[in-house]
């Protein structure tokens, strides 16, 4: 068992596995993962599920009896991703129980294109929830303007949420006010709030990537030094804006009729520079009530070398605060920042998703 993944749980951080696959579930990696490294979550999206059709046999005999069967193509899809889900959620379903609801719990996405789409994206909700039938199920919606009414929806009727795609603060803000309304409506219905649960996926490789871009298009000395500091940074005053909330007489009303708070998660925590540690976005984000979902081989780097030193978000506000500032000086506009990321981040999960199709479609026709 990992020392190190054993220092950061303790810490009070989740560790969630951003990976899932037929392949790991039938070997039973995942529960060896659970059981060695502190994993007590598991994240999809549709990038992670065109990898895992794309590779090895483990889906072929369900995909033969889809075919048999004669079922379309969206309809395979989802009786594909769902089993998956399914298998993922009893594995972690001793996680769940001993944590009260709290973790043990698997994510999966909407259909990414409609993203843009309220009443779509609630009915899609409504339907994963239904075909995967386990009170340890996420259901993924964006946080796009479209998706922060189906949030409030979703969670108004008992439907725990993952929000993902979050890159501002400003739309982080948002989806902290639609998760309230949402438990708000759900305790006007009378429904258990304790087992409403939520987390707000907060997106953070991806933000050095775009910024550390246009710093080296700026291209002076100061603009040059900032390079890697914004992702945490902004990460950082993510957690300062969700304290903010759950300091608020607002939450406090909530918490005394039994809700769970929003837990802030880390996505997208593997680095994208290989300039910089493969841990960095773990070591750096390390405070209680929080989440990081890492794909594999961040988990392996982060057991095998991970820096777990104390606190490194709440004392470190004021240096993040001086951080943007310096990018805003530099010449960084972070409104046009975090649009081109969410837009980027919506197409990229609908060419994922199509790829996915094509891929069940191939299978298909050859079974």
């Amino acid at each position: 068992m990992s020392e190190i993944l054993k220092k950061l749980s303790d810490q009070g951080v989740s560790i969630w596995l951003d990976d899932i696959s037929r392949e790991r579930l039938r070997t039973g990696n995942l529960k060896g993962l659970i059981r060695e490294k502190h994993v007590v979550g598991v994240t999809s999206n549709p990038t992670i599920f065109a990898s895992a059709l794309s590779k090895g046999d483990a889906y072929d005999a369900q995909i033969r009896d889809l075919a048999v069967r004669g079922v379309d193509l969206e309809e395979a899809v989802r009786a594909i991703t769902t089993y998956d889900i399914r298998w993922a959620a009893d594995a972690l379903r001793p996680v769940y129980d001993a944590t009260g609801g709290v973790d043990g719990r698997v994510s999966i996405e909407v259909d990414p294109r409609l993203a843009k789409d309220t009443a779509k994206t609630i009915a899609e909700a409504r339907a994963l929830w239904w075909l995967v039938d386990r009170p340890n199920t996420m259901i993924k919606i964006p946080a796009t303007v479209e998706g922060l009414p189906a949030i409030t929806k979703a969670l108004s009727e008992g439907i725990s949420v993952n929000v993902t795609l979050i890159f501002s603060l400003e739309r982080y803000r948002a989806v902290m006010d639609a998760w309230l309304t949402g438990l708000e409506q759900a305790k006007e219905k009378g429904l258990d709030l304790s087992g409403i649960e939520s987390v707000a996926s907060f997106f953070v490789s991806r933000v050095d990537t775009e910024i550390d871009k246009r710093l080296e298009k700026i291209g002076t000395p100061e603009a040059k030094a900032l390079k890697g500091k914004a992702a945490i940074a902004n990460a950082r005053l993510a957690f300062a804006a969700y304290e903010d909330v759950v300091n608020s007489p607002r939450w406090q009303a909530l918490k005394e009729a039994g809700a769970h708070p929003q837990r802030p998660l880390w996505a997208s925590t593997g680095t994208k520079d290989p300039s910089y540690p493969d841990t960095l976005y773990v070591d750096q984000l390390v405070t209680s009530g929080t989440v990081n979902t890492m794909p594999e081989k961040t988990l392996d780097a982060a057991a095998d070398h991970g820096r777990i030193e104390g606190d490194t978000i709440r004392p470190l506000y004021e240096d993040a605060w001086n951080t943007m500032a310096a990018l805003k000086e530099a010449g960084v506009d972070y409104d046009d920042v975090v649009a081109v990321l969410e837009r980027e981040g919506v197409e990229k999960f609908e060419a994922s998703w199509k790829e996915l199709l094509a891929t069940v479609e191939s299978e298909l026709r050859k079974a």
